[in-house]
């Protein structure tokens, strides 16, 4: 797709229903986040978020994909505490999840690392810029106060360590247009990202107004599912209390049908 010039469709999922509708909608890749542990379960940080955890998401989602590539995020741990430690984590969530790829976060800052899984066989999408996982919020174009050259740089590095592809957090159009254009592989954006790169991922609680903050706030949005289900949800329990049948309820018409035969 990046060398015929074709944009790559990402969208970041949590559970079974969602991935199936995205997979149905033609996305590219369903990317199970490590940011279901803050939207979906109330964690505090996504660097709460544990390896038995994503592969609970990974299965979830894997089992509602039936043609777009899976991938998983890699949690904050395995990484960190060594090139063994992150490929025995990177074979259970394979073996046991399903996803066709992992995502590692902060992954230029472990190129051994992931040569070492890419090594075994395991196709490896890394992250570099600001992430969660690097415990920095740095300011500028790309972030942590560097220059193009640098992004260009490790880049590169990623891709000679084996990387299939790569997430460029907050690129901007000038660093994110030269990397892309430098490696041959593609470079997606999520946050910060733009058409400059050679696609986009997007959460896709955020993009369809999943959340219970998007209620009350302005940002514009493909829905507002969360408005939609606060008015069903207000409609449901106005008919609950004034004693009318649910709609939606398996049988519920023909139990309206058996209340209208004398019996």
């Amino acid at each position: 797709m990046k060398r015929d010039g074709r944009k790559i469709v990402g969208v970041v999922v949590y559970d079974y229903q969602m991935a199936q509708i995205v997979d149905r909608a033609g996305v590219d890749i369903v990317s199970v986040g490590d940011s279901v542990g803050v939207n979906m379960w109330g964690q505090e940080s996504e660097l709460d978020v544990t390896v038995d955890q994503m592969l609970l998401a990974c299965k979830a989602v894997r089992r509602g994909v039936e043609r777009a590539l899976v991938s998983c995020d890699f949690p904050y741990g395995p990484l960190q505490e060594g090139t063994d430690a992150a490929v025995r984590a990177a074979t259970y969530l394979i073996e046991h999840g399903g996803a066709d790829m992992l995502k590692l976060d902060a992954a230029s800052e472990f190129p051994d690392a992931v040569r070492a899984i890419a090594g075994k066989g395991i196709p490896v999408w890394a992250q570099f810029g600001i992430t969660p996982h690097t415990n920095d919020r740095g300011k500028g174009e790309g972030g942590r106060g560097k220059g193009t050259d640098e992004f260009v740089a490790e880049a590169k590095l990623l891709e000679q360590a084996g990387a299939v592809m790569l997430d460029f957090t907050h690129s901007g159009p000038v660093a994110g247009s030269t990397v892309t254009a430098a490696v041959s592989i593609p470079v997606i954006g999520g946050l910060g990202g733009g058409p400059w790169l050679d696609g986009r991922v997007r959460a896709v609680v955020n993009a369809i107004g999943y959340m219970a903050t998007a209620l009350d706030d302005t940002t514009e949005r493909y829905a507002n599912v969360a408005r939609i289900t606060l008015d069903a949800m207000k409609t449901y329990a106005e008919d609950v209390r004034a004693a009318r049948q649910i709609r939606g309820e398996p049988g519920g018409d023909s139990t309206r049908e058996a209340a209208r035969i004398p019996g």
